[in-house]
């Protein structure tokens, strides 16, 4: 294989997948990894893809990038269903209790199963029925969960970011601190072997600090396009995580820092 024609096969693994390692691209076409150094730098001086330590990101992959959640939402669908799911099975059915679920377009899809669940679960009477008390602090998750029968909604204050439609500042902090949900829901923008979980919004990121710290167990929702990925700001470490849903299995990296950190790893 040509060099050229090599590269373009490199360029199209980095924009299909988001980001590739020098190991695996050098066990894909049979080449020493000194000469997939070679064309990274090929590739990132053409403005094709950018390198990182260990191989490379896709160009729009800085750490300070931030789509919308509209953006965000058409992404990966299939896949965010099916972490959701893995997830919804954590929440015990017709059962009191208290889940904080985080912002962010697959805990969305976790909090739309959880409320059409709730709403068709059976009950002699609303009296009789448990509540699950679900906190949040993001504008559609709460749309969601309003007004669903068996769930009593809190919502934490603060002012909105209108690209993530979520609550930050002083006043949210304070609010996750003064709360001790049984489950915490935390999404994130990356989660890395080293720098564990991050997000780009330093205010967000200070939120999502508060989360971890105040749940009694911690699960990260993340598609594989999330692992070993670090955006600007770190929020929390992998000590710090009971269990990661995910779609795909952990690079050996990401894979043996999890376990180091007796983090349950669920692929869905």
């Amino acid at each position: 294989m040509f060099a050229e024609e090599r590269q373009q096969k490199i360029a199209e693994l980095v924009a299909g997948t988001g980001r590739v390692t020098v190991t695996h691209l050098a066990e894909r076409f049979r080449i020493t990894t000194e000469t997939v150094r070679r064309d990274l730098a090929t590739l990132e001086t053409a403005g094709t893809v950018r390198r990182v330590h260990g191989g490379a990101v896709a160009t729009d992959r800085f750490s300070t990038t931030e789509e919308s959640v509209t953006e965000r939402a058409i992404q990966r669908p299939d896949q965010k269903i099916r972490i959701a799911e893995a997830a919804l099975a954590l929440i015990p059915r017709n059962s009191p209790g208290s889940v904080l679920i985080d912002g962010g377009t697959t805990t969305e899809v976790l909090a739309d199963l959880l409320s059409r669940r709730t709403a068709g679960e059976p009950s002699d009477g609303a009296e009789d029925r448990a509540e699950l008390v679900a906190i949040t602090h993001a504008l559609p998750i709460a749309g969601k969960l309003s007004n669903i029968p068996g769930i009593a909604l809190d919502v934490l204050g603060g002012r909105v970011r209108g690209i993530t439609q979520v609550a930050v500042g002083q006043a949210t902090v304070e609010a996750a601190g003064r709360i001790r949900p049984d489950i915490a829901f935390i999404g994130t923008n990356g989660i890395h072997a080293s720098f564990g979980l991050s997000t780009p919004d330093p205010e967000e990121a200070a939120v999502k600090a508060a989360f971890v710290r105040s749940a009694r167990r911690i699960v990260v929702l993340a598609d594989s396009s999330k692992l070993d990925t670090e955006t600007l700001v770190q929020f929390a470490s992998l000590k710090d995580l009971d269990t990661l849903i995910t779609d795909s299995e952990p690079g050996p990296e990401l894979a043996a820092a999890l376990e180091d950190a007796g983090v349950d790893v669920v692929v869905a």
